[in-house]
């Protein structure tokens, strides 16, 4: 058996689990095996398969890990030879025959990056983010918080800083229900926009459901990265080609967005009052 780490840009995905009639990570995964010969055209997935998670449509990952009876030969820098360029294995671990990569897993953190520009009006308050994430960190039954009926009871670890224009949210647990982390940012947003106040989190944290408005809606999932899984006693080794074949892949993705930014602000700034008046004469 052998675990991966894999990178990939959750943008062109309807998530990471396999899905009927759409494109999710799984299935680049799958028909990469399958064109390196790694897995028998009949077999559903390869024998031992476990992910760490199941991301959401839009949401990316720096490291999803899958694990498989894979061949001696299938080292990440091979695999990526027929992933898609948003897909990249980055590191590999050999790992025992009952390895799982769901239930072996101790800790998962996420990563969400909100925008948030110091001295905007009407924009995310830094105190009240940190002020409600450390409310809900600790051991709580999170059920107001997913659609999910078990497995709600979670130790979360969550902070905040602030990186530039960003407010960088980290979560940390062992594992995670449904949609929780991204409720988890929603409630954090609504506070920290003064569109509700902190007592809402005791409400969401009761053990009476919330119906209707009172309910928290999932905040978008593109900013939204898996970001670590650990694995006691599993050591990865970092496939020095593979990933360096990931950061070009990633750069490209940041100068391509950076440039769509650019274009986006100066129009912007050139529609600003008092601005314009003089475009015809360009």
């Amino acid at each position: 058996m052998r675990a991966y780490r894999v990178a990939y840009d959750g943008r062109p995905f309807h998530g990471f689990q396999r899905q009927p009639d759409v494109s999710t990570v799984e299935d680049a995964i799958f028909d990469a095996l399958r064109d390196l010969g790694a897995l028998d055209d009949g077999a559903d997935k390869p024998a031992g398969y476990a992910a760490a998670g199941r991301t959401d449509a839009g949401v990316s990952a720096r490291a999803q890990t899958v694990a498989f009876a894979a061949p001696d030969w299938l080292s990440p820098r091979a695999f990526n030879s027929e992933l898609p360029a948003s897909v990249r294995a980055w590191a590999s671990a050999e790992v025992g025959s009952s390895f799982h990569a769901t239930h072996d897993a101790s800790s998962r953190e996420y990563v969400y990056y909100l925008y948030a520009p110091s001295g905007v009006e009407g924009g995310l308050d830094a105190g009240r983010v940190e002020d409600a994430l450390a409310r809900l960190s600790g051991e709580h039954d999170f059920h107001n918080l997913t659609p999910d009926g078990e497995g709600t009871v979670r130790d979360l670890n969550a902070s905040v800083e602030r990186d530039g224009d960003f407010l960088v949210v980290r979560l940390e647990a062992d594992g995670f229900a449904r949609q929780l982390v991204r409720r988890v940012v929603g409630l954090v947003v609504e506070i920290g926009r003064g569109e509700s106040e902190m007592a809402k989190i005791d409400r969401v944290l009761d053990s009476a459901p919330l119906d209707g408005p009172e309910g928290v809606a999932p905040a978008a999932p593109y900013p939204l990265v898996l970001w670590d899984v650990t694995y006691p006693g599993v050591d990865f080794s970092v496939d020095e080609d593979a990933a360096a074949s990931a950061r070009e892949v990633f750069g490209s993705r940041h100068a391509e967005f950076r440039t769509v930014a650019r274009v986006a602000g100066s129009i912007r700034d050139s529609l600003a009052v008092g601005s314009a008046a003089g475009d015809d004469k360009r």
